[in-house]
């Protein structure tokens, strides 16, 4: 597992979420000829994170970029008919319908949603591309979608320094590195 989808598993344990990683949606055959990709492999959302209290799932990719230049904004901004990118979910409309469509129906049918579920779209990036991350909140609230940019996961981070003790490398690095 990649231990950046885990630091961010924990910031959402402690929001209140509870948390599925690599969720494969199940697209039929059909659904991936509307696509427009008949051969496409299971589309796979790397966290869900569900809140009971609002009956609502949301739906994340996380992005480290790390050691790259990290999350362009321009590569968000595309629009694609057939999904092609890293972006898919944000650049093609009728992937994004289709799969999210198929997310909830996968998610009731297995008993982690009901038909009042809401699905949340969202990124979670460790790197921005040259701190664009005001810019790309903006773009991403006005689609209703979540973005955690690296300053809200550093102040996510910090806060986890005040959670009483628990064995979790993230909680412990916090409680280390705010002291």
């Amino acid at each position: 597992m990649d231990n950046f989808e885990n630091i961010i598993c924990t910031l959402l344990e402690a929001d209140g979420y509870w948390v599925r990683r690599s969720f494969k949606v199940n697209v039929s055959k059909v659904e991936k000829r509307q696509i427009g990709k008949h051969s496409i492999p299971r589309p796979e959302i790397d966290l869900l994170a569900l809140n009971f209290s609002r009956n609502e799932m949301l739906a994340l990719e996380a992005k480290s970029f790390l050691d790259s230049p990290g999350v362009k904004i321009a590569e968000l901004q595309e629009e694609h008919e057939i999904p092609s990118g890293r972006y898919k979910l944000f650049t093609s409309d009728r992937y994004r319908k289709i799969v999210i469509a198929r997310l909830h129906k996968d998610l009731v049918d297995c008993g982690m949603a009901n038909s009042k579920t809401i699905i949340t779209l969202g990124l979670v990036a460790g790197k921005v591309y040259k701190s664009h991350s005001e810019e790309i909140r903006k773009y991403m609230e006005k689609r209703k979608w979540l973005f955690w940019s690296p300053e809200d996961i550093k102040q996510k981070v910090i806060a986890l320094a005040n959670l009483g003790y628990e064995n979790n490398a993230a909680i412990i690095t916090a409680k280390i590195l705010t002291r």
